[in-house]
């Protein structure tokens, strides 16, 4: 299997995925702003999109949208815990994180890495985020992980996602939770090595 990503992207939960299941696969760096891999292919020719994250099985059949992969990557190895049984209750709430991460968080920072979004629209824009950051640190109290005890693949998401804030000028030094949440995560051996890999951490 291989894994298509750029450094920091939202490509890396599949990449802490991959390593917390043991799966076996290899990397090749994208550049998105290029659209162009490390071996000098057109990245558009892999995937329309031009988006990571890109799973290739070895049949060359490619998978995209990163709570979709999960979903591959969890099921494939069978890892209940990052993904629970389908048709379970506690699969579905993995998922209602899951979507809220790629509705509600994910979505929302994205303007503000945008260069043509206006000062004013950006501060109106992280106002709104904050409010959503907020909440989420409330959700959070009390708890490991999103949904209790256990490390998801939503999680994952969470942690990558939320991991922006830092290059978009959004503090999240009062939000308690949120910041024990990101530090038991960042110290899982799998988390680390990713990140180590992408060239995040020394």
């Amino acid at each position: 299997m291989k894994l298509y990503y750029s450094p920091g992207a939202c490509s890396l939960a599949t990449h802490i995925l991959l390593r917390e299941t043991g799966t076996p696969f290899t990397l090749e760096k994208v550049d998105t702003s290029k659209h162009t891999t490390s071996g000098g292919g057109d990245f558009y020719a892999i995937s329309p999109k031009g988006q990571v994250p890109v799973i290739e099985l070895p049949d060359g059949t490619r998978i995209t949208e990163g709570p979709v992969v999960a979903q591959y990557v969890a099921d494939r190895a069978g890892a209940h815990t990052l993904m629970p049984p389908a048709g379970s209750l506690e699969r579905y709430r993995v998922m209602e994180w899951q979507n809220y991460v790629t509705a509600e968080l994910h979505k929302s920072f994205t303007p503000l890495f945008h260069s043509d979004v206006d000062a004013t629209a950006k501060k109106a824009l992280a106002a709104v985020l904050y409010k959503k950051l907020v909440w989420l640190d409330g959700q959070l109290a009390g708890k490991n992980y999103l949904t209790g005890d256990d490390f998801t693949a939503a999680d994952a998401y969470l942690f990558v996602v939320l991991g922006w804030a830092k290059f978009v000028q959004i503090d999240l030094g009062e939000l308690q939770h949120i910041g024990r949440f990101m530090a038991r995560v960042a110290a899982r051996p799998e988390v680390r090595a990713a990140m180590q890999t992408e060239g995040l951490v020394a």
